[in-house]
């Protein structure tokens, strides 16, 4: 018996695909918003800073070593200049790969852990870097801050392939079986780091530089050395983001829809180590950004992860930025860490955002 279609019947079925265009639509227009508000952090990254200077003095020194038309060669040799090229430059730079990457991993840290409360600290990816470093100045006097990156990214990477061994042998690296590793190993790591910094004056120094967090005195040869490793990561964690929507319903549906549940999460924590250590060892534990970025994320997009991890890791470039640029300004001539005003800025933002219940699911 044939189906005749009539008009209803054909505009239930349309309905949907008009939704799921409205919806993309809606999606693409704050993604754009949000690559705005980014344009306009990387603008005032470099035009604004903790020493007064004129927009036309920055725009000059901006365009001093180029042979653009309206480059003013005279601005060459000027402390604004210098200023710009080898101090906000690199910094502006270290800050937006430091946001994308934080963003991102946190994304997946919620994700693959069903945990709202989860950031890359909580695998112990925080604990490991600094655990590390602190060793490396005790047993070979590292100093330099890309010796700081370099014992820095090694620990974040060991830490998480032991969180991840540790939980893979308790039946299938669960999300609680994670959680609790990474919770095991960060108290461990963090005694140990407390024991080198109370008996040795030195590390007790480079760690306090180190952990407070800051995109400032950091040279290009740091951001050289994390911008591969971001890049990559980056990469892996949106490809995640389409598979962390099956992970999201429980490993054994997952599992059952086709899912390889065990390389999924492993690919995933491969992404969140690599984002999360690069950015950690290059400009210290940021760790509250992590856990604010996703939320603000789920907020616009909901609870799909092909958009949150993507939405993610531009609004933690954006906060990473802004908040450096406050941090400049309020207390000039000197200047607030960035890592302090990601929590100072973030804290009360977070609080309304959970108040609203329906971001407590992950």
């Amino acid at each position: 018996m044939s189906v005749i279609e009539t008009p209803s019947t054909t505009t239930a079925a349309s309905a949907p695909v008009a939704h799921r265009r409205r919806t993309t639509r809606i999606r693409m227009i704050e993604l754009l918003v949000l690559v705005a508000v980014l344009v306009i952090a990387l603008a005032l990254s470099i035009a604004v800073g903790s020493r007064l200077m004129s927009l036309p003095t920055v725009w000059d020194a901006l365009w001093a070593n180029t042979s653009v038309p309206w480059a003013n060669a005279a601005a060459r040799g000027t402390d604004a200049y210098g200023i710009v090229h080898q101090l906000r430059i690199p910094r502006t730079i270290l800050g937006l790969l430091a946001g994308l990457a934080l963003g991102a991993a946190g994304a997946l840290a919620q994700g693959h852990t069903r945990n709202p409360l989860a950031d890359p600290g909580i695998l112990g990816v925080n604990a490991g870097a600094a655990c590390a470093v602190v060793v490396g100045v005790y047993v070979l006097n590292i100093a330099t801050p890309i010796q700081y990156m370099g014992f820095g990214l090694v620990g974040a990477l060991i830490t998480s392939a032991l969180v991840f061994v540790v939980a893979s042998a308790a039946r299938g690296s669960s999300p609680l079986l994670l959680v609790l590793a990474g919770t095991g190993l960060n108290a461990m790591l963090l005694a140990i780091t407390s024991a080198i910094v109370l008996v040795d004056s030195a590390s007790l120094d480079a760690w306090r530089f180190w952990n407070v967090g800051s995109i400032s005195g950091r040279g290009t040869d740091v951001i050289w050395a994390a911008l591969p490793f971001i890049a990559i990561g980056l990469v892996l964690a949106v490809a995640n983001g389409y598979f962390l929507n099956a992970l999201s319903l429980g490993d054994d549906l997952s599992t059952a829809l086709g899912t390889r549940v065990a390389t999924t999460r492993f690919l995933g924590l491969l992404a969140l180590t690599i984002l999360a250590g690069a950015a950690t060892a290059a400009c210290g534990p940021i760790a509250f950004l992590g856990l604010l970025a996703p939320h603000i994320a789920r907020y616009l997009v909901g609870p799909d992860y092909r958009w949150i991890v993507p939405f993610a890791a531009l609004i933690g470039a954006d906060l990473l930025l802004l908040c450096d640029v406050i941090g400049r300004v309020i207390a000039r001539p000197g200047e607030i860490y960035v890592g302090i005003m990601v929590s100072v800025i973030g804290a009360p933002f977070l609080i309304a955002l959970v108040r609203r219940r329906k971001l407590v699911a992950v």
